[in-house]
This record gives C-alpha cells, structure tokens and sequence, in this order.
C-alpha cells in the first residue's frame, strides 16, 4: 500500500471516530412512562412501559416507599431489554412502587413517574385492621352477651370495637324477671367488662313488647299501679348506672309494621298513648346525662314506619320531651334495600338534628334460601352491601354520628338462621373466626 493510499484511510478513520463521537454525544433519552399494570394478583403483576428511542436497556426497581430507599430484593435494579416487565413471589395486599429508566451504554434518562401498585388481598385472607382504627369520626359497636366475654372473642372485641351493646342481657325480662326483684347480674357484668377494656356501652332496651316478663303481662293491680312499676323499674335501671352507661334504647320496636300504628301492647294498652313520652322521660329524671334513644327495624326502607318515627320526634322536640336519637337496626339484605333508599331515609332522621346509631347490623345472604353455602358471587354481594352502608353513615353530618353497632361476631352467633328456619352467613367473621369480605367492605366504606 503506498503512501496516498494510506493518507485516505486514515482520513476516513478519522471521518467515521469523529461522526460516532458527535452520534453519541447528540443522543438523548426520554423519560419512560409506565402506562399499563396488568396481571394485578396478590402475589404478582405485570407493567408496561413506553419504548424509547436509542435505548439499548431499562432499568427496573421496586420499591415500599415512593423515594425509592426501601427498595425490594430481588428487584433494586433489573436491567431488561423488552417493553414490559413482571415481578413475582411478592406480598398480598402491599402497595409498591415501580419506576423505569432508559439506558444506553453509560446514559440514562429521567426515570419514569413511580407507579403506585397494591397487590390484591390473598384468597381467604382479608385484611385485619381493626373497624375502631379507621372509623374516626364515630363508634364502632358489637352486641355481645356474658357468655363470650372471653378466649377469642374478648381478643376480637379488644381489637376490632370501642362500644358494646347486650344482645339481650339488658332487656325487662332478664333485669326485672319477677315482681318486686331485680336481677343486674349479667347488667353488671357487662358494664364491668366494658369499663374494664376502654369501651363504652350502649344499653338495650328498656321497653321491648318481645321481652316483657310474663308477671308484667298478667299485672293484676290499677292501670296507675303498672304505670308506676314502670318508673320504678326504669329509674332504677338507669340510675344504677348513672354516669356508667353512655346511652340506652328507652323504647324498642313500638311501631307495627303494616299500618305505622303504635303497636297494641300491654304498655300501650295499660298506660295510653303516650306511654313512650312517659318512658323517656323517666329515663331523663334518672340520669340527666345519658343519651337517650327510639330503636326499630325496617326504618331505612318503610316509609310508612318511619313516618311514624318522624312524626315522634316532632312531638317530641314541640313538647320539650327528652329524645337524643334515633337507631336504625339495619337488618338488610345483600340485594336490597337500595343505597339510595338508605341514604334518604338517612337524611330525613339527621334533618330532625337527632342523632343517629346504625344500631343492629347484620346482612343476609341468604334471603330466599337458594344457596346452601357461602358462595364468592354473595360473599362479594355482602361485601358490596356494606360498604354502602358503612358510606351512607360516614357522610351524615359529623353533629349526628353517634355509633355503628354489629349485631354479633361470627355467622353461627347469628340470630337470622333460627329468625329464617335456614342457613345464613350475616356477619363479619365466619364460624372459625376468620375475616370475612364483609369486614373488608367495612374498611372500604371509610376509604
């Protein structure tokens, strides 16, 4: 090779280093952009990215915090050449936080924006925050009775609830079963347990037609000697536990179904019409402190019984006659009734500037008795249920929360399988004191 052609070639090596230095300095890189979460699962999911020009790579990390200093083995720095990426053997129900970076040889680009992923709750496992944590603006309640007061379900109750209600320990026919003697032993030892474990406790009830001592129903004496037994028995209820029990229901279930009429029992037919204004206010001159309440059923959906409710309180507010709230027992359907049934219904009681205790929640999920177990399809349906009423709840005015109170623990505690002749699953917990989706829906209804 003589000397001219020597010349040239190395001006053409000269030519070509020089254009791939000017090539490598004048690439740049965009930022990524993580546009698609795919294959969400409690233990994995898939992103998709954008492909950016001149990128040879992309880095991959992942990480518990959106700065990226908790970074998640083995996923701190993955370097891949596709547009998509998957990450596996992760934990259920856990938020992450994924972000891309281009590459090319020794240049990288802005990484992506951090996508927020929470991988999904792992099958037959529910998240386990407790309802009183989140629930902030109102108390979370549990009918319980004296002979679960311990093992699992005082754990459970410890954890999950800061009021407590008597399933039915509290009522007439257990406190005052015959003439002339009290009976406050369970009483007792339900405000001691409450007291015992931080929790307030709701007392119910003081008048219920269902649960009127048999002496009561045959009282031989003057329509004025039953009216006073009445007051003796509810002043000395409420005033042995005066300053100890923050509410009671006065009057339960009062109004009948079918007409919106008072229901025709031997309190009504002994004492009149205005039995009820009697019986608040005898609560109101034994403890001028405790809330006081009305309780029924139905009344998120029968306008008809409501109405009659409503039309108390109005005599109640003009006639100065002590009334704190209204409890809406809340024992519904997973199909019905509507939420905006409930929400209306709702608002017509808290326009009253009562307060309002969702006092007796249950859902049935087995109305019509169609199914013969729990099914995935109800489970979800129950879940969905009640977080609709965990939402209607958590939005009435903050001047009308009072509680929102579970009637029992687990499915087979349930008083709905014997009240249908069949097989229910109402509750939050299942007969093995596993979390149920409905207490998930709980959690979602605050969200």
């Amino acid at each position: 090779m003589n000397t001219k052609h020597i010349l040239v070639l190395f001006a053409f090596l000269l030519a070509f280093t020089s254009c791939e230095e000017n090539k490598e300095r004048s690439i740049t890189l965009a930022q990524p952009e993580i546009y698609n979460v795919t294959n969400l699962k409690a233990n994995s999911f898939k992103i998709e990215y954008t492909q950016i020009v001149n990128a040879q790579s992309y880095e991959i990390s992942l990480a518990t915090d959106e700065s990226f200093t908790e970074l998640v083995s083995p996923y701190e720095s993955v370097s891949v050449k596709d547009d998509n990426y998957s990450f596996t053997d992760l934990q259920a129900n856990q938020t992450y936080y994924v972000r891309v970076t281009a590459e090319y040889q020794e240049l990288r680009s802005e990484s992506s924006v951090a996508e927020k992923v929470t991988t999904l709750v792992a099958d037959d496992v529910e998240p386990d925050t407790a309802l009183k944590e989140v629930a902030e603006s109102f108390h979370v309640g549990m009918a319980v009775i004296t002979e679960r007061l311990n093992g699992t379900h005082h754990e459970i109750y410890q954890r999950e609830y800061n009021q407590i209600t008597a399933e039915w320990e509290m009522k007439m026919n257990i406190m005052y079963p015959t003439e002339g003697r009290y009976d406050f032993t369970a009483a007792d030892q339900l405000v001691d347990y409450a007291e015992a474990n931080g929790m307030r406790i709701h007392g119910h009830a003081l008048i219920w037609h269902a649960a009127t001592p048999t002496w009561v129903e045959d009282f031989a004496g003057t329509d004025e000697e039953f009216e006073t037994m009445v007051e003796d028995y509810i002043k000395t209820t409420v005033s042995r536990y005066k300053g100890r029990i923050v509410s009671w229901d006065v009057v339960n279930e009062a109004v009948n179904d079918s007409n919106g009429e008072l229901r025709n029992t031997v309190f009504l037919q002994r004492m009149g019409a205005d039995y009820i204004q009697k019986c608040f206010q005898w609560a109101r001159e034994a403890d001028p402190d405790v809330l006081l309440f009305y309780n029924d059923y139905n009344l998120c959906w029968d306008q008809t019984k409501l109405g009659t409710v409503l039309n108390l309180i109005d005599d109640f507010q003009t006639n100065n006659v002590p009334l704190d709230g209204v409890g809406f027992q809340m024992h519904i359907s997973y199909n019905g009734p509507s939420k905006a049934r409930i929400a209306e219904n709702t608002k017509l009681v808290t326009d009253k500037g009562v307060l309002l205790h969702y006092s007796e929640l249950d859902v049935k999920v087995n109305p019509d008795n169609d199914i013969s177990e729990l099914t995935e399809e109800r489970a979800f349906a129950q879940k969905d249920k009640v977080t609709e009423v965990v939402e209607i709840y958590n939005a009435i005015p903050e001047g009308s929360k009072f509680a929102l109170t579970i009637w029992g623990l687990r499915d087979n505690e349930s008083w709905i399988p014997n009240q249908q002749g069949h097989a229910d699953w109402a509750l939050f917990y299942d007969e093995d004191f596993n979390i149920k989706k409905a207490h998930t829906g709980f959690l979602e209804g605050l969200e």
